[in-house]
């Protein structure tokens, strides 16, 4: 049983030239060879897997972040098909009507060179803004998968995990001020609004949580956890009634991105099941034993997944 992960899935969009995304038709290209390959596993059978702990081939679909491109483009080509997946909703934007921290670098990134991105941040960020607890860690084990240069790295581990949490937001709030005096103009076509996700509930799509501002939660105590992981459930059952899967999915991914006390609060909160980032298909142990780090593969493992630049 293979779980496959998208975020962004769209067409070209000539304002962010360097943006990492997955085109419409070829996401239509792999949804369709998927399909034939190994077949898609329809929610009740899910369900039945969830009850029985045992696996069985074929294809689950998740989607994160929550981004309207879920609405405009992957949502008729699911229901095209008779499809359902699962869209993992961080619930900070309804509540603060701005773009997450981590959706802010992917435009600083998508829009300008990585350089002077990475140039601008040295002017900014001094030593004692990092928390260097967990810097050879965090330097050892992220965006290994992604085929980013030195200065893209550079950026996305620095403002991503390296900085204090303390010091992230006014950072950033700098380098948008410069690069995005507009920002608020981002804002309003960029996640699906409360109606939106409202409408995908009721075509049969399962929505889940992706905490409230995408943390990694490895760098909260166990109350900012458990904050971000009830305050954003709330939110999700505001639009779903209750009714459904209750499931999240951790924030980056990866077991440096979480700990055993996140996996705890999940299963005390009633959390169904969660996924990871690991390259893998999800077995029978993983059922039974962790079901709060379920590995999922990055669309990019398989044909027709690869990100375009520049079209």
């Amino acid at each position: 049983m293979k779980a496959i992960m998208y975020h962004y899935v769209r067409s070209y969009d000539k304002s962010l030239p360097f943006i990492k995304y997955l085109h419409i038709d070829d996401f239509i290209k792999q949804i369709d060879y998927l399909k034939n390959e190994y077949g898609f596993i329809s929610k009740e059978e899910f369900q039945k897997c969830l009850l029985s702990n045992k696996p069985i081939k074929g294809v689950i679909l998740t989607f994160d972040d929550g981004f309207k491109d879920c609405y405009r483009y992957v949502l008729p080509e699911l229901l095209k098909r008779n499809h359902w997946g699962i869209f993992y909703i961080p619930t900070g934007p309804f509540i603060t009507g701005k773009l997450l921290d981590i959706h802010r670098i992917h435009m600083l990134l998508g829009r300008y060179d990585g350089k002077m991105v990475s140039d601008a941040i040295r002017e900014i960020v001094t030593d004692d803004m990092l928390s260097h607890a967990k810097i050879e860690e965090f330097h050892t084990e992220t965006y290994l998968g992604q085929n980013n240069n030195a200065d893209i790295n550079y950026v996305k581990r620095l403002l991503n995990y390296f900085i204090g949490y303390e010091y992230k937001q006014s950072v950033i709030d700098k380098l948008m001020s410069v690069y995005f005096p507009n920002e608020d103009d981002l804002v309003q076509d960029f996640y699906m609004t409360k109606s939106e996700l409202e409408y995908m509930h009721k075509n049969g799509m399962v929505l889940g949580s992706h905490s409230v501002s995408h943390p990694a939660m490895s760098k909260l105590t166990i109350e900012e956890q458990e904050e971000e992981i009830v305050s954003s459930f709330q939110m999700i059952e505001s639009i779903t009634g209750k009714a459904g899967l209750k499931t999240y999915c951790h924030p980056y991914g990866g077991f440096h991105t979480f700990t055993t006390q996140t996996e705890g609060l999940l299963e005390k909160h009633s959390c169904l099941f969660s996924f990871n980032v690991e390259s893998r298909d999800i077995n029978q142990k993983d059922l039974s034993s962790r079901r709060q780090a379920l590995p999922r593969f990055d669309c990019n493992k398989f044909p027709h997944g690869s990100c375009r630049y520049i079209e």
